[in-house]
């Protein structure tokens, strides 16, 4: 027996191609606070471009970059001449502000040859242990300070650019060996030097899409689902309990609802928010609509985050959403995301990516 290995997300997913496979789902609330997993293209998963997210390791440049008009890079070519991933570029782009692209007469965007020194420069501090978030926005005089004041410490380029598919066929062969130390220890290295957005997006999100498609080509089985799903379940529990205990902002309340049985991404939700600043209390899935709406009242919660996949959108879905919205004093709002979310309607919120997720927290956490 097979189970569909694929994610949905709570901001935005990877087509699913297939629905799930029967006797996969996990109980309804197991305890506060913990939630089981299975590895589908679940919610609250970070919104990917049409193209593969790579994550964020460094690959060496294999060929020279082809030239465009006047001396321009394809991103393609941008990516070979520096060995950064076409994903990481695009994600930096969207979020920094550089690489900045210019236009071509037809519209495709090309980047000038004048940024190349530059990228490897943030390749290089970040293979040093530097957060992107700290040097690719850094100015170029902040940028080489960083280099000097590591240099001496510089660790061997390769273990920060070791190729990214190289790096996620280091998760799968653990998956495959059901190896928790070293699956462990990659996951950690990453979280350390990435941070937890960056963690999320790009190392986290991607292998939880690889160990789908590796199930649903036969590479991987039920077991192997099962065992990466419970063990990424608890390195993203631990991972949030320091931010738990620091957390001073407004009670968010995060579950599924009856028919959901995807909680991995809520793991990330819970994640984002407790590092934006708010409480949680993480419920879990399949958590009747009376019993949602009960707890959030009594324990004085500021919203309700639901996550609904694209195996269970639809008018049963999107009608207990309904309810709930009913169930629920104004003063409570309604965040939902995922594929199978609903169209936005009056008193309940759309997020579609862990960054606005992110942004709607802080918002929260400041207004409190």
């Amino acid at each position: 027996m097979r189970i569909r290995g694929a994610f949905e997300q709570f901001h935005a997913v990877v087509d699913s191609k297939r629905p799930d496979a029967p006797g996969s789902k996990d109980a309804a609330l197991s305890r506060h606070n913990a939630a089981n997993g299975r590895v589908r293209r679940a919610s609250f998963v970070p919104h990917f471009t049409p193209d593969r997210a790579q994550g964020i390791g460094m690959s060496p440049p294999s060929r020279r970059p082809s030239l465009e008009s006047g001396g321009k890079l394809s991103i393609g070519a941008l990516s070979r001449a520096t060995g950064i991933p076409v994903e990481t570029l695009r994600t930096w782009e969207a979020r920094y502000g550089f690489p900045g692209p210019e236009r071509k007469p037809s519209g495709h965007r090309v980047y000038s040859l004048a940024s190349i020194p530059r990228l490897r420069r943030i390749a290089e501090a970040l293979s040093r242990g530097h957060r992107a978030g700290d040097v690719v926005a850094a100015t170029d005089e902040v940028l080489a300070d960083l280099l000097t004041a590591t240099a001496s410490v510089a660790p061997d380029a390769r273990l920060m650019a070791a190729e990214p598919s190289g790096s996620q066929s280091d998760i799968l062969k653990a998956v495959e060996a059901f190896d928790t130390g070293n699956l462990t220890r990659i996951l950690l290295q990453d979280w350390a030097r990435l941070g937890p957005l960056d963690f999320l997006h790009t190392r986290i999100a991607p292998a939880i899409r690889d160990v789908g498609d590796a199930w649903e080509n036969g590479r991987l089985e039920i077991r192997h689902e099962h065992f990466f799903s419970e063990k990424v379940g608890d390195l993203l529990r631990s991972l949030r309990l320091p931010f738990e205990e620091r957390a001073t902002g407004p009670l968010v309340v995060c579950s599924s609802l009856p028919g959901e049985p995807h909680s991995l991404g809520l793991q990330m939700a819970a994640l984002v928010l407790t590092v934006a600043g708010c409480r949680i209390l993480l419920l879990g899935t399949e958590v009747p609509v009376a019993q949602v709406a009960s707890l959030a009242k009594d324990l004085n919660a500021r919203a309700v985050a639901i996550s609904v996949s694209r195996a269970s959108r639809g008018a049963p879905m999107t009608t207990q959403i309904a309810n709930l919205r009913h169930a629920l004093p104004r003063r409570v709002g309604i965040v939902v995301g995922g594929d199978g979310a609903p169209r936005s309607r009056p008193g309940i919120e759309i997020i579609q990516n862990l960054g606005a997720l992110d942004a709607w927290g802080r918002r929260l956490a400041t207004a409190a």
